[in-house]
Order: C-alpha cells, then sequence, then structure tokens
C-alpha cells in the first residue's frame, strides 16, 4: 500500500509539474504576444503614414496680347470722342503723305542722261528735236527744259529768265500737301491736350460731387488725359517723320532742277556758238 501511495504521489507530482511548466510556457507566450501586438500597435501609431506626392494643379498662362488689341483697348479707354478726331489726324495725314511720296518719287529724273539726250538731240537734229525729246519725258526738270528750249529763238537770256519763272511753278507743284501734313502735326498734339483739360475737368467735377478725394475717382479722368496726350504726340511724331522725307525729297528735286537747268543753258550756248 505505502508503494502504491508513493507510485500515485509520485505521479501526481509529475502531472502537476508537468502541469505548472504549461501554464508558465503558456502565460509567457502570452504575454510575449501581447507585448509584440502593443509595440506593433505602437509603432504603426508613431509611423507616420506615406504622404502622396500632391500634383502640382497647371498654372493658368495669360496669353500676351497682340499690338492691335492693345492699340484697340487703350483707343476704348481714352475715350472715342477724344480719340477719334486725333485717329482722323493720323489717316488724313498719312493719306496726303504717301499720296506725296509717290509723285516726288515719280518727278525723280535721271538730269545727267536727260541732258546728253538733249545734247545728242540738238547736234542731229537742232532745237526742234530736243523738245521733242523733252516733251516725251515726263518730270518737271524735264518740263523746265520745254519750256527753256520753246524760248530759245528769243535768246539765251529769255531762255534764262524762263527757266527760273517756270521753276518756281514746279517747285510750287512739288510742295503741293505739304503745309496740309504740317497741319495735322499740329493739329494732333492740340486735340490730345484738350483731351487732357477736359479729361481733368471732368475729374475734379467727379471729386467735387464727391465731397472726397479718392484714388478711384481721379484715375478715370487723370487716365483719359494721358491717353489723349500720348495718341497726339505718338500721330505727330509719325506725320512728323513723312514729313521730314518729303521736304527733303522736294529740295533734292530741286537742286537736281537748278543744277540740270545750268547745264542745259551752257549746251545752249555752247550750240549757239557752235552755229555762229
Amino acid at each position: 500500500m505505502k508503494k502504491l501511495f508513493t507510485l500515485l504521489f509520485f505521479i501526481c507530482a509529475i502531472t502537476f509539474g508537468l502541469t505548472s511548466a504549461t501554464f508558465a510556457q503558456n502565460e509567457e507566450g502570452t504575454e510575449g504576444d501581447t507585448t509584440s501586438m502593443v509595440e506593433e500597435d505602437s509603432a504603426a501609431v508613431e509611423a507616420p503614414a506615406p504622404v502622396m506626392p500632391s500634383t502640382p494643379e497647371p498654372e493658368e498662362v495669360e496669353e500676351p496680347q497682340s499690338f492691335h488689341q492693345i492699340i484697340k483697348e487703350k483707343f476704348i479707354e481714352g475715350d472715342w470722342r477724344f480719340m477719334s478726331p486725333v485717329l482722323l489726324c493720323l489717316i488724313l495725314g498719312l493719306a496726303i503723305a504717301l499720296e506725296r511720296i509717290i509723285s516726288l518719287n515719280l518727278a525723280t529724273t535721271n538730269t545727267k542722261k536727260l541732258v546728253e539726250r538733249v545734247e545728242q538731240a540738238i547736234e542731229e537734229g537742232g532745237i526742234d528735236a530736243a523738245t521733242n525729246v523733252t516733251k516725251a519725258t515726263k518730270g518737271p526738270v524735264a518740263s523746265i527744259f520745254t519750256q527753256g528750249l520753246m524760248r530759245m529763238s528769243e535768246g539765251i537770256d529769255m531762255v534764262e529768265k524762263s527757266i527760273i519763272a517756270y521753276g518756281s511753278v514746279e517747285m510750287g507743284r512739288l510742295e503741293k500737301g505739304l503745309v496740309w501734313i504740317s497741319l495735322f502735326i499740329s493739329l494732333a498734339p492740340m486735340l490730345g491736350f484738350m483731351g487732357t483739360v477736359i479729361g481733368m475737368i471732368g475729374a475734379f467735377d467727379s471729386i467735387e460731387a464727391a465731397g472726397d478725394i479718392s484714388p478711384s475717382l481721379v484715375a478715370g479722368g487723370i487716365k483719359v488725359a494721358l491717353l489723349t496726350t500720348v495718341a497726339g504726340l505718338i500721330v505727330a511724331i509719325i506725320l512728323q517723320l513723312f514729313y521730314n522725307y518729303c521736304v527733303s525729297k522736294v529740295d533734292s528735286i530741286v537742286n537736281d532742277m537748278e543744277d540740270a537747268s545750268i547745264s542745259l543753258v551752257d549746251v545752249l550756248v555752247k550750240h549757239k556758238i557752235s552755229n555762229s
């Protein structure tokens, strides 16, 4: 019986020890799992969420305005009542200037070749042949030659007087229209300054009506004033360039007329001496 009790006690002791060990291992595994879970949770909390790269929004790029759009916008801002007369001066001035430029270029003649042809015609066919050559040639120089050759029968002195008198007529024709360009050059800035004065008066009227000075009240009148002034000055500058070109062209043709007239008189004197 003692051996049986001893064996049972030994078996119970072994069983209790194994159970205690297993229980202890289970508790350690549970604590480890819990610790690992807590660490994972804390790591998940502490780890920052990955930031997705933000797609930049496309910036709105304003297309640059064309020159015509800018001119149209400034014309409207400057008030058409004041800008229209300035624009009319530009149109009329340019029309007259272009007509003068075309006419002056057509009036330009190669005077050296014309004198050579007249001299050759005088040697071959006389004064009548030279007159036909000048009549068939266009330009003020040829017209002066024609008038001088037609007075050849009256003497050299009469030829010189005829050339001088008809030269003044041709010079007046060359300068025709230039006075109008000069008028528009003076008129355009005046119209611009008139818009300036009227714009300033409107600005002061707005200040008087509001009883307060604010930039918004003054800006409108000053803007009209400045735009009309700038427009008038620009028109005057453009027309001044064309006017100066026309004047220089007229001076060049007049100088050619004077030189050619002297050459014609020399040819006629030479021809008269040789015939005598």
